[in-house]
């Protein structure tokens, strides 16, 4: 799926996504700075990958993991700092709140931070229970690493 705005376009199509550029993003933010390229690479594999371009070039992106029926969780919304305060968060969140293959049960996310962000589209804090991998060296001993 595609949306178009302006000069700006979000793409769902893994072709489009330039790994460099959200591998550089991602390797900026507080949350996903330790993960290694190829992490990040097979984390996109394995989730449906929303990419935010300018003119073809990669300012943004984000990932949903799901089983397209009960649940998905949104995943390292990042836009390119140069980027920010122009609405382009809002939308590529409004673009995944409305792709069809995401209209589950529950939505769920992980933040630190933005939770009024995250508000304004019915998400609410709850409790829940995690497990963490704290040492990014034993990444390399997991099959599959979807999203820490």
């Amino acid at each position: 799926m595609e949306w178009h705005k302006d000069s700006y376009l979000i793409s769902c199509s893994f072709e489009r996504m330039d790994t460099d550029a959200v591998y550089e993003l991602l390797s900026n933010s507080y949350w996903a700075s330790e993960r290694p390229k190829d992490v990040i690479v097979q984390s996109m594999r394995n989730s449906l990958c929303f990419g935010l371009f300018e003119y073809g070039k990669q300012i943004g992106f984000a990932r949903v993991i799901t089983d397209h029926v009960v649940f998905a969780w949104v995943c390292d919304v990042i836009i390119d700092p140069n980027f920010r305060g122009k609405g382009l968060g809002k939308w590529i969140l409004s673009c995944i709140i409305e792709h069809p293959d995401l209209q589950v049960k529950t939505t769920g996310l992980f933040t630190k931070d933005a939770h009024t962000f995250y508000e304004q589209y019915d998400f609410k804090s709850v409790d829940t229970m995690q497990r963490v991998v704290h040492d990014p060296k034993s990444w390399n001993s997991l099959s599959s690493v979807n999203c820490l």
